[in-house]
Formats: structure tokens, sequence, C-alpha cells
């Protein structure tokens, strides 16, 4: 499996920040295949091609690790940069920090995202494949969200989810109109909904809801496939230890 050279050198826990990793490949110090390589964007396979630096071999951790976490709201699935250091952002993995190992926490991402305001079960490791078996639209892995919304759910609303909606998404700073795969949906009450997607465009639940003249109060997700975040009774903020086998059986049931 292929990965950018930048996420690469991060997942190796060889450099405390994300900024000496770029360095290291901006000042030319890095060399994939035994070829110099200055761009962080460069995509290689890690199994065919030695990395290095200054020398000294680099290469993703032997142990994986796995966890699985009840999301908290009000932080984000990325590392922190300078701008959002500024606004005072935090991130899912501050909530590890002091917890476990550096050079994994390093080494860690997560499986797909949720946004700031979302909650609920994610998965986070630091086995590139995993990301791959699961988050690869084409695996038809189904992710169930609960929703809470501001104004009455409507049938009319129920069955447009369910058949595709039109929704407005960013590539390449072009916007470009996209029309969802059809998704499953159980009404709760008047103002919720549980509604399954088998893909994953940014704020898509949020997006969906928004275009039909809905408002999404408070969005949290409860499972990936079988994978359903109850099974492990963890508070908000909290995760536990789990393996690859017990997470691959529990979402392909």
């Amino acid at each position: 499996m292929k990965i950018r050279l930048h996420q690469f050198l991060s997942r190796t826990g060889h450099f405390s920040s994300k900024n000496k990793a770029k360095n290291a490949v901006w000042e030319g110090s890095i060399s994939v295949g035994g070829r110099i390589v200055k761009d962080i964007s460069y995509e290689f396979n890690p199994e065919k091609r030695e990395v290095l630096f200054k020398g000294i071999k680099l290469s993703l951790p032997s142990n994986y690790e796995y966890f699985i976490l009840n999301k908290p709201a009000g932080v984000i699935c990325s590392r922190i940069n300078k701008h959002e250091r500024s606004l005072n952002k935090n991130s899912v993995f501050s909530l590890f920090k002091g917890h476990i190992d550096s050079r994994v926490l390093d080494s860690l991402v997560t499986v797909g995202r949720l946004d700031e305001g979302t909650t609920g079960l994610l998965i986070i490791t630091n086995d590139g494949s995993l990301v791959n078996d699961i988050a690869n639209p084409s695996k038809n892995i189904g992710k169930t969200y609960l929703l809470k919304v501001s104004k009455r759910i409507t049938p009319e609303l129920i069955s447009s989810i369910r058949t595709g909606v039109s929704i407005d998404i960013t590539r390449n700073e072009i916007v470009e109109e996209y029309l969802t795969m059809p998704a499953e949906v159980t009404k709760i009450s008047d103002y919720s909904i549980e509604v399954t997607i088998f893909e994953g465009k940014k704020r898509q639940v949020r997006r969906m809801v928004e275009s039909l003249g809905n408002r999404v109060l408070e969005l949290h997700r409860t499972s990936i496939g079988g994978l359903n975040l109850d099974t492990y009774s963890l508070n908000s903020g909290e995760y536990k230890k789990e393996s690859r086998e017990v997470i691959m059986e529990r979402i392909r049931k």
C-alpha cells in the first residue's frame, strides 16, 4: 500500500514533530529507494523501497497498536498545527499523551475522521493496512450515526436520504455537485434518526441533512459495520486497547 513520504516519516516515531520530518525532506536528508526525495507528498510503497535518513534506515512500527475511542466533542482527528494551536484546538491524540509510549503515540492515525463536533466510535491505530481495510469505500462498510435535528423529520427527508442527496463537495479548491449513495435510515423520534452511510465525504451526514432544509444539532457515531461502541461501555473521552482480529471480526458481522 502506498503512503505519502511525510506520513511515513511521522509514523516511524523518529521525528519529534511533523515539521522536523518535513524539514528533513526539504533539506535533502531523506532517500527513498536510493534516491534523494524532496517532495513531502511523494507516494511510495514502504514494503518495496528502503527509506534512509542520513544513512539510518527508517521503518514503520513492527508492533501495531489498536484502540477503540469514544470521541468527545471539541477535539479534532488530526495533529494540531500552528494555526489550530493559536485557536486553542485539541486533538484526539492528546487523550493518549502520558498514557502510552511516545513513539507509539507519534505513529498513531485515525481510521477515517469525525469532525470536531461529532462524538462516538473512532478507531485509532498505527497499522496502515487496517486503515485501508476499513476506510476504503470499495470495502462497502457501513458507518452508523445517531442524529438529533432542529426541525421535525418528514417522510420526504427520510426518502431522500435513502435514495441519495445532492451535496456540494470541494476537490482541488473546486466546488462540485455530488449525489450521495443510498443510505439506510431508521426513524427514532420526530427529531431523531439513525443513518448508515457507505462512503465518507467530508461532513457528509451534516451536509445531507442541511441540503434537505434541516440542521444537525447532535451527531454521534454508534458503529462501524458490526463493531458497536456500546460493546465497550466507554465514557466520553475513554478508550480501550483491542486486537486487529477482534476489530475485523466484529466489523464483518
